[in-house]
């Protein structure tokens, strides 16, 4: 038994399946985005970690695993909205009792940085956090006022840029579907956008989806028509046409995914533009509905 104390359920990004996943935090304290069902639960309530109780569950599991231990997830949805000294107690913590640890890494909220100045963020980087997962979702204002996100093209942006500045690692998310039908083209148009602005290293895709239904969404976004396959397709290689990268890793692969793309942009734009087109024109190997399952 892992001597840390979760609260379930525990998400994580997939490239995470390694890790030691170290609750910093429980909940996201957004959780206002209408699209998302991950901290939804009444036990998922935002709330720090007691510092106490946090490095006691480092200590404890430090004599226990030692050094077998080589990558670490702040857990929950967003553990840079702790002050930067919790943050670089915790990250000198995790440095003592796990020496092997190579990689420490959390999702990470746009908002939360924007109390954090350069010198905080370079601090963090310094102290071993190395790796975060951004939920930018859309680069559209319109999109992401719509779904509550409580960013902008603009906010999201500067917090790219502050941990690009601190030579942290960013592995960008976009939700492909989520503008609807009406702000399809806004949507991949603007994201392209924003990520041609700050050259992340790392930028996944993923269907919008709703295991739990359309309800939330809609209340807020009335309008929404949901993209059909076609319309997927479509999308996305209007956004990947629009994408100017040098060196970024670009994953397609998650369940909620109809075709799967793999590659590095811009070295293989040109490969992976002709993948999308044979699955416009229906020629293309998709993933069954069946394997769709959230």
């Amino acid at each position: 038994m892992i001597p840390i104390r979760y609260v379930e359920p525990v998400f994580r990004p997939p490239s995470e399946a390694q890790s030691l996943i170290l609750p910093v935090t429980d909940g996201c304290s957004w959780n206002r985005c209408t699209f998302c069902e991950m901290y939804t639960a009444p036990q998922k309530a935002f709330r720090a970690r007691d510092e106490a109780e946090v490095l006691e569950s480092i200590r404890l599991a430090g004599a226990r695993y030692g050094e077998s231990i080589r990558r670490v997830f702040l857990a929950d949805g967003d553990a840079l909205v702790l002050p930067t000294r919790r943050l670089l107690t915790v990250l000198d913590a995790i440095k003592t009792h796990f020496p092997a640890v190579h990689r420490i890494s959390s999702y990470c909220l746009p908002r939360n940085l924007r109390k954090k100045s350069q010198e905080d963020i370079d601090a963090l980087a310094a102290a071993g956090l190395s790796m975060v997962y951004v939920g930018a979702e859309s680069g559209a204002d319109a999109v992401l006022a719509a779904v509550d996100k409580g960013e902008t093209h603009e906010t999201t942006r500067e917090a790219l840029d502050k941990l690009g500045a601190a030579g942290i690692t960013r592995s960008v998310m976009i939700l492909n579907g989520l503008g609807g039908k009406a702000l399809s083209d806004q949507h991949a148009d603007e994201s392209a956008r924003l990520l041609n602005a700050t050259q992340p290293e790392y930028l996944a895709t993923l269907v919008v989806s709703f295991p739990q239904g359309e309800a939330r969404l809609r209340a807020g976004f009335p309008g929404w028509v949901p993209l059909d396959q076609a319309a997927l397709f479509a999308e996305m290689e209007r956004f990947l046409s629009a994408l100017s990268l040098k060196r970024t890793v670009f994953r397609s692969d998650h369940a909620s995914n109809w075709l799967v793309l793999k590659g590095t942009l811009g070295a293989d734009k040109a490969r992976l533009l002709a993948e999308v087109r044979q699955a416009m024109a229906g020629n293309a190997v998709l993933r069954p509905a069946w394997a769709r399952g959230l």
